[in-house]
């Protein structure tokens, strides 16, 4: 779904630049089969149809939250919190 937004939008705007966020998942934190393949097949349409990808990895996110934030079992807010700074 997003990648497809992605490409709507570029049609409609082509001389807009894009920026897109990407974050990897990690099977320390999510434990969803098919989340890793669908990352990877949307990758190729991210990086055709925007200029500039972010790429950050979930498993370092969790690792910050609880090595540095001292969190015992950090959740999804606590990672989306450290992606607004």
């Amino acid at each position: 779904m997003g990648t497809l937004l992605i490409s709507k939008i570029r049609e409609e705007y082509p001389d807009r630049m894009m920026l897109t966020f990407f974050v990897f998942p990690s099977p320390k934190v999510s434990d969803t089969v098919v989340e890793p393949y669908n990352a990877t097949l949307s990758v190729h349409q991210r990086v055709e149809n925007a200029d500039e990808c972010m790429v950050l990895d979930n498993e370092a996110l969790y690792d910050i939250c609880f090595r540095t934030l001292k969190l015992s079992t950090p959740s999804c807010k606590h990672q989306l919190f450290l992606l607004k700074f």
